[in-house]
């Protein structure tokens, strides 16, 4: 489901504002990849459980490494770019 909050521009039209949940995902990627919260973040609760899960299962380290790279590819992505991937495409991995 879209977040938005509306603005007005210069029409005194109300128009819908993408909340852009890039950085937050990108940090929590990289800090707390493992447990799998930034998929938690970003709505994709089955990805979340799954990534939790081969976390458990490697010891982490399977799991450290996803949320990792994860993480760097989020942050290096334009914001808009990033928006039609992660939020509006739902794409899951990588």
């Amino acid at each position: 489901m879209e977040e938005t909050r509306p603005t007005q521009d210069f029409n005194n039209q109300i128009q819908p504002v993408q909340e852009n949940k890039k950085v937050v995902s990108g940090i929590l990627g990289i800090l707390v990849g493992s447990l799998g919260i930034h998929k938690f973040y970003l709505g994709y609760t089955t990805e979340g459980i799954i990534q939790l899960v081969i976390s458990i299962c490697t010891c982490f380290t399977v799991g450290s490494l996803i949320g990792l790279i994860e993480g760097i590819i989020y942050l290096t992505k334009s914001d808009e770019e990033f928006y039609q991937t992660y939020q509006l495409g739902k794409k899951g991995w990588f």
